[in-house]
């Protein structure tokens, strides 16, 4: 990753840089606090078709820290999350309103190169997904794609990202094994390591505990901690103990009547420090969600 005010996010067309993130205005009071603005997020809605899925979310995600999304099936968790690296983009029906901005660049400016985005923007999904490949191919895919050919170059990445998902000790003399082989979280722990070999600057991370028993989920846990002082980290999970574990910052969404359809549409109720949406929340609908009366 190159140093922040001199890279850009567009190979094509002008030149759009990034420069030293900008704070805004910070969603509430206590979200005032060190740390730069990742992303600004303002008046983001998302439509799939004429169906408004998400409305009017803002929110920032700050820098070097791990955010969750929580709350019910089919409030938007997933949707603003992959906004985030416009995966949506993907979807022919969907269709997003408002802004993001990514160190002060505007995400969905159509000089923004969505490729480059994603690079920098990565996203470990729900479901373990290697490659039908080797543990070291599956490592090595991204930096081959982005043009990386010297064998002792891929080495060192293969190798770098692999210990920084805490399972180079575990395949180091296997790397030639299909990367299909592996236990559940080895899996999940190679799509991460797969992930952080493009050197991004953010994971996204799509309930990537659901599938994984007890034990791997607390090494998926542990393993974010870890990382988390190299990357920022967003994470959605129906698992609220989950995000009290390990998250600094939580957004709560939830789903209400859309006033202009029968429809219900995900909104963003409250977005604060961690500590205080599980102690001490603002909005009622948020503590009945934290103490289980509904959701």
């Amino acid at each position: 990753m190159t140093e922040q005010g001199v890279t850009s996010v567009t190979d094509q067309g002008p030149t759009i840089r990034i420069d030293e993130p900008r704070a805004g205005d910070a969603p509430s009071e206590t979200t005032a606090v060190d740390g730069h603005v990742v992303f600004d997020v303002r008046d983001l809605s998302v439509y799939y078709g004429p169906f408004r899925a998400v409305r009017d979310a803002n929110l920032h995600i700050r820098q070097h820290e791990i955010t969750a999304f929580i709350g019910p099936s089919g409030c938007g968790k997933t949707t603003v999350l992959r906004c985030f690296n416009r995966m949506n983009d993907f979807i022919e029906t969907a269709r997003v309103e408002g802004t993001i901005n990514y160190h002060g660049v505007d995400l969905y400016d159509p000089q923004v190169n969505s490729t480059e985005v994603r690079r920098r923007i990565g996203m470990v999904f729900q479901k373990p997904n290697p490659f039908p490949k080797s543990i070291y191919d599956n490592v090595a895919y991204g930096p081959r794609l982005a043009g990386m050919k010297k064998k002792a170059e891929l080495d060192d990445v293969v190798e770098k990202s692999l210990r920084g998902a805490a399972l180079w000790d575990e395949v180091k003399d296997r790397l030639k094994n299909s990367g299909l082989g592996l236990s559940g979280g080895q899996q999940q722990r190679l799509c991460i390591a797969r992930a952080i070999a493009v050197d991004p600057e953010v994971i996204l991370m799509d309930e990537p505990c659901s599938a994984l028993d007890p034990i791997a989920t607390a090494r998926i846990e542990d393993l974010m901690q870890e990382i988390k002082s190299k990357f920022t980290i967003v994470i959605v999970t129906h698992n609220m103990q989950q995000a009290a574990r390990v998250s600094d910052r939580t957004a709560f969404f939830t789903t209400e009547v859309n006033p202009e359809s029968d429809r219900r549409t995900g909104v963003l109720v409250e977005y604060d420090l961690t500590k205080k949406i599980f102690s001490n929340p603002g909005d009622e609908r948020t503590e009945q969600y934290v103490t289980g009366r509904f959701g």
